[in-house]
C-alpha cells in the first residue's frame, strides 16, 4: 500500500450535557458534559505527537470545545468551517428521554416516508457535497502533513460511506462506526484516498451501550439509546 503523504483525521465531538434527551442538531447552547471534556482531553493527548499542522472545527459549541484541548496541545488556532456542521433534521428540538418520543405524534409521521433521502432531514448526498470540499481544503492546507477536522457523527459517517463507495446510504444509525470522540483517518496520496483507518482514543470512557448518542445526529432518532 502506498505511503500517504497527507492524512485528514475526522474527529467526532465528545459527550454533550443533555439531561432532557433533546435532539439538539444545530441548536446553540449544547456544551460538552464533564465526561465529554475528559474525552476531548484524552483525544488531545493521543494526537498531540502527530504531525498536525491544520485544525478545523464545526462552528457548534460542542465541536469547538472538543477541538480546544488539541489546539492547546499542538499550538494551533482552530479554524471554523460551516461545511462540517451537523446535519439538519425536522425532529430537532424534540425530546426522546425518560420514555418520551416525539415520533409518537402523528404530525411527525409525514417526515418518515423515505429513509434513502432521508425525508426527515438533510439528504445524504447534500452532506457529502459539503463535506468533501471541506476535507480536500484541509488536505491542501496540511499537504505533506496531517489535519484534524472536528465534526459530527452523521457527516463523518456519510463521508466514509461515500469514500468506501458503498452502494446505498441506507443504514442503521445504531451501527455507525463513529463513537464519541472517535477518529476516522483518511490517508491521501495526492488527492486520492488510499486507506481509511478508525480508532477510539476515548473509547474506554464511554458507558457500555451508550456509544451512538442518537440525540445529536440528523438520522431518524431512536426512542431510547441503544
Amino acid at each position: 500500500m502506498a505511503t500517504p503523504d497527507t492524512i485528514v483525521h475526522l474527529l467526532r465531538h465528545g459527550e454533550v450535557h443533555n439531561p432532557d434527551g433533546v435532539l439538539y442538531g444545530r441548536r446553540d447552547g449544547f456544551h460538552l458534559s464533564d465526561l465529554g471534556r475528559q474525552m476531548a482531553e484524552k483525544v488531545a493527548a493521543s494526537l498531540q505527537h502527530r504531525d498536525i499542522v491544520h485544525l478545523v472545527s464545526s462552528p457548534l459549541e460542542r465541536a469547538q470545545e472538543t477541538a480546544a484541548p488539541l489546539a492547546h496541545a499542538v499550538g494551533l488556532d482552530v479554524r471554523l468551517d460551516e461545511r462540517v456542521i451537523e446535519s439538519s433534521s425536522k425532529f430537532e428540538g424534540m425530546s426522546f428521554a425518560a420514555g418520551r418520543n416525539g415520533l409518537k405524534n402523528p404530525s411527525s409521521w409525514r417526515h418518515l416516508w423515505n429513509p434513502l433521502r432521508p425525508s426527515w432531514g438533510e439528504p445524504y448526498k447534500d452532506i457529502v457535497a459539503r463535506m468533501m470540499p471541506a476535507v480536500h481544503a484541509a488536505r491542501e492546507a496540511a499537504a505533506g502533513h496531517e489535519a484534524v477536522v472536528v465534526s459530527h457523527q452523521l457527516p463523518i459517517w456519510t463521508t466514509r460511506l461515500h469514500l468506501e463507495r458503498r452502494r446505498t446510504f441506507l443504514h442503521d444509525p445504531r451501527k455507525r462506526q463513529c463513537t464519541l470522540c472517535s477518529v476516522t483517518s483518511l490517508h491521501f496520496v495526492g488527492d486520492r484516498v488510499t486507506q481509511i483507518a478508525y480508532s477510539e482514543p476515548a473509547g474506554d470512557l464511554i458507558p457500555v451501550g451508550d456509544k451512538h448518542a442518537p440525540f445529536s445526529a440528523g438520522g431518524a432518532p431512536e426512542e431510547k439509546r441503544p
